[in-house]
C-alpha cells in the first residue's frame, strides 16, 4: 500500500531535503524504498553503514539518498548541511527517524531553509478505507482497536500476534531509543509510567499523583513524560485557554500513538483512537499547507468539560466530544456555545441509529462515517 505522505513527500525531495519522522515501526522505511527503485539506503545504527556516511561514500548516481536514524550522529545537522549546501539534492535526500528531530541533539547547525518535515502516523479509519475496499469500515474499526494502526500487526489483523509485537515495540524504544537520547537509569520506572497512563487515558494527569505513585519528585516526571513524547510513545492534549501560557500550567492529558496499548472501558478506547486520528489530520494540513494547528480539550473549574477542540491559525475552529452509544447533547456545548458562538460542533457516537441536527448548530454524527471522510473545519 503506498502511504498517504508518499506523493508530498516525492514532489518536495526536488526542492528540499526531506525529513520524515514518526513512531518507531509506523512505516517511514517502507515509505522510503517505494519512492524510487534506485536508491540508496543508509541505517546510522549499522556500523558499516556509518563508516559509509562518515566517508560520504554513496552511489551519486541512484535517484534517493536515505539517511535513517542519522539524528543519532553528533553534530548531525551540520553535517547535513555540509552535504546540501556544497551539493544540493543532487540526488535527492531523505532522512528518516523514530525520534521528533527538533528536539533530539540540538547542537550543530541549524537546517532552516534547507527541508520540508513530515510526520508520519500510524493507519488509521480514513487511511485504511481507501486501500481495503473488500473490509468494512467497521471491520477495520474494531481492528484499530484491538491491532493498533501500525502496519505489522494491523495488516496481520491478529490480537494474539499484536500482543506479542508490542512487547518488543515498547521495549526497543525503551531500551535501546531511549539511551540514545538520554542516559536514563530508571527504566522501570518509566515501563511502570506507561504502564499507569494506559490506565488513565483520557483524564487529566496529576504531576503530582504520578510523582507520589512512582515515588518520584514531579520534574522527573515531567522529563520522563517529555522523553515519551520525543519518542513517539505518547502525545500531550492540553486544556484551551486564549491565553496560551495558562494553557500550558494546566493539568493536561496524554494519549498512544499506539491505539490499542489503552487500558480500559471502550470509551476510553474510542476517545483515544479518534484523538490519533484527529491529530494525524491536523498534522497533515500542518506539514502540507503551512497551517498552525492545535489539538485541546475545554474544561472549566466547575467540571464542564468536552473532549476537544482544534485551532487552525490560532483560531478555534471545532469543538468534539466522543460518546460510545449516547445520543444526547452534552451539556457542555450549551455551555461554551456562548464563548464560541461560530465554532463547529460535533458529538461523535460509535453506535448510533441515526444522525441529529440541531438548530443552533450542533450535530450528533455516527464516528465511522465521520472518522472515514475526517470533516473538518478549515
Amino acid at each position: 500500500m503506498e502511504r498517504y505522505l508518499t506523493p508530498y513527500v516525492k514532489h518536495d525531495l526536488d526542492k528540499k531535503i526531506v525529513l520524515v519522522t514518526g513512531p518507531r515501526q509506523c512505516g517511514k522505511t517502507t515509505l522510503s524504498h517505494q519512492l524510487f527503485p534506485d536508491h540508496d539506503y543508509f541505517n546510522y545504527d549499522s556500523a558499516d553503514d556509518r563508516l559509509a556516511l562518515k566517508e560520504q561514500s554513496w552511489d551519486r548516481s541512484r535517484s534517493l539518498i536515505v539517511f535513517d536514524e542519522i539524528y543519532k550522529m553528533p553534530q548531525w545537522k551540520r553535517w547535513l548541511k555540509g552535504i546540501y549546501d556544497t551539493e544540493g539534492v543532487h540526488p535527492k535526500i531523505l532522512v528518516t527517524g523514530s525520534a521528533k528531530l527538533d528536539t533530539y541533539r540540538k547542537a550543530g547547525d541549524s537546517l532552516a531553509g534547507r527541508y520540508f518535515q513530515y510526520r508520519l502516523h500510524p493507519i488509521d479509519l480514513k487511511e485504511a478505507v481507501e486501500f481495503y475496499p473488500a473490509h468494512s469500515p467497521e471491520v477495520i474499526f474494531d481492528r484499530l482497536l484491538s491491532c493498533s494502526g501500525f502496519p505489522e500487526p494491523f495488516l496481520e489483523g491478529d490480537k494474539i500476534f499484536y500482543q506479542r509485537w508490542r512487547h518488543t515495540h515498547l521495549d526497543i524504544i525503551l531500551r535501546q531509543d531511549l539511551l540514545d537520547i538520554q542516559a536514563v537509569r530508571d527504566i522501570q520506572a518509566i515501563e511502570t509510567l506507561v504502564a499507569l497512563l494506559k490506565r488513565r487515558v483520557g483524564s487529566t494527569i496529576s504531576y503530582a499523583n504520578l510523582a507520589r505513585d512512582l515515588e518520584r519528585d514531579a520534574n522527573t516526571i515531567k522529563r520522563w513524560l517529555l522523553l515519551l513524547e520525543n519518542l513517539y510513545v505518547i502525545f500531550r492534549v492540553t486544556p484551551y485557554h486564549k491565553d496560551i501560557t495558562r494553557s500550558l500550567l494546566k493539568e493536561p492529558k496524554f494519549y498512544f500513538y499506539d491505539t490499542a496499548q489503552v487500558i480500559g472501558d471502550e470509551g476510553a478506547q474510542f476517545e483515544n483512537l479518534v484523538a490519533c486520528a484527529l491529530l494525524k489530520e491536523l498534522h497533515f494540513r500542518e506539514d502540507t499547507k503551512g497551517i498552525n494547528t492545535n489539538l485541546h480539550f475545554m474544561r472549566t473549574k466547575d467540571g464542564k468539560e468536552l473532549d476537544f477542540l482544534i485551532t487552525m491559525n490560532e483560531t478555534p475552529t471545532s469543538l468534539i466530544e466522543v460518546k460510545w452509544s449516547d445520543s444526547t447533547p452534552a451539556p457542555s456545548f450549551q455551555h461554551f456555545q456562548k464563548f464560541l458562538p461560530e465554532i463547529q460542533r460535533i458529538q461523535l457516537v460509535r453506535n448510533l441509529e441515526r444522525n441529529k441536527t440541531y438548530p443552533n448548530g450542533l450535530t450528533i454524527q455516527a464516528a465511522i462515517p465521520w472518522l472515514t471522510e475526517m470533516a473538518l473545519r478549515d
